[in-house]
């Protein structure tokens, strides 16, 4: 028997990944998409992609097609929210949620220890035995997904001394769907921006798991976001001051990585069109003086939030982590 999901807030770019990985999940069934603006649409007249790949129409209840406005989640497996930042709180605090129902947010709402309640932070290379026993999970941010890697095998060996400086590029993706001022076309392609510099929302998520595995640490991360002028992935890059040797390095990410399902340590530089389409991060690691380099590029759909919630989900449910993710990059 399939496990029967539901998708809140279906009409962004992270639900239209997400339902083109659910369609073809072999273990899943999709029970109901809810979009309140498109609600009597078809996935495929937003999600255009799609077209051939599925008959489903977007809902305003929340649960499966046909059942009364109070019989809501009755029948369901698994719910994705999907929906704009903050409004995962209200909907579950609005909501009765049966108390058997597991829940993936990937929004930032329950990411911080402080206001995480029940949800656990869903990056599997850091909490993989918690998710796997857990209820509900918050997915963690792109950016942080990116960073996080790059830096936890340094802190589970206790070997953050020194400040840490990363510079990161991103797709205009991570803007969402809905049109801005620097997601126009006109205005993103051709261009690049910093913004938010030293102070954006990811940093809180990406510093509470470099102390979890470093208790105690307490140097400055100096995170400079930029806006890029391609449509997805992240392309990030980290240095701080370390007396690892290049190859006393290397033994660290790969023990770190061993028996991740996604994250590799690869020993040539890497480019971002090695990752795009994937569920894949890839790291890449150089000594320069005193200075350890690392590269970590990721999709910012996938690993950075639709791919990662389906690696959630498969945890969650028992299954393979890899069950219904891609490994293979579009390679052009």
């Amino acid at each position: 028997m399939k496990i029967k999901t539901g998708i809140i807030g279906g009409a962004g770019y992270t639900a239209g990944e997400l339902l083109r990985l659910l369609i073809h999940h072999p273990e899943v069934e999709i029970a109901f998409v809810h979009s309140t603006s498109n609600a009597g649409k078809r996935i495929t007249d937003i999600h255009e992609g799609l077209i051939g790949e599925t008959d489903l129409v977007f809902t305003a209840n929340y649960g499966i097609a046909g059942q009364a406005r109070n019989d809501n989640f009755a029948g369901i497996d698994a719910l994705f929210l999907c929906s704009a930042h903050g409004d995962s709180r209200k909907f579950i605090e609005a909501n009765a949620i049966p108390k058997d129902l597991k829940i993936i947010d990937l929004a930032m709402d329950y990411r911080h220890k402080a206001t995480a309640g029940d949800f656990i932070y869903g990056l599997p290379e850091l909490n993989k035995p918690a998710i796997q026993s857990a209820k509900y999970i918050a997915n963690p941010g792109c950016f942080a997904t990116a960073i996080q890697l790059a830096l936890l095998p340094l802190a589970e060996k206790n070997v953050l001394k020194d400040e840490i400086h990363v510079h990161a590029i991103t797709g205009s993706t991570g803007a969402g769907v809905k049109p801005s001022e620097t997601s126009h076309f006109s205005w993103r392609d051709n261009n690049i921006s910093v913004y938010k510099a030293f102070n954006h929302q990811h940093l809180k998520e990406i510093t509470e798991s470099v102390e979890q595995l470093q208790s105690g640490f307490d140097k400055e991360i100096n995170f400079i976001p930029v806006r890029g002028d391609f449509p997805r992935g992240i392309f990030a890059t980290v240095y701080t001051e370390s007396n690892l040797s290049m190859e006393e390095a290397v033994q660290i990410y790969t023990d770190f990585y061993k028996e991740a399902a996604f994250t590799f340590v690869a020993d040539k530089n890497i480019d971002l069109k090695q990752v795009v389409n994937t569920n894949k991060c890839i790291l890449h690691l150089e000594k320069h003086g005193n200075k350890l380099f690392i590269i970590s590029v990721i999709d910012n759909l996938l690993k950075g939030a639709s791919g990662q919630a389906v690696q959630n989900f498969n945890l969650l449910f028992g299954l393979d982590e890899k069950t219904g993710l891609r490994l293979k990059s579009s390679g052009f």
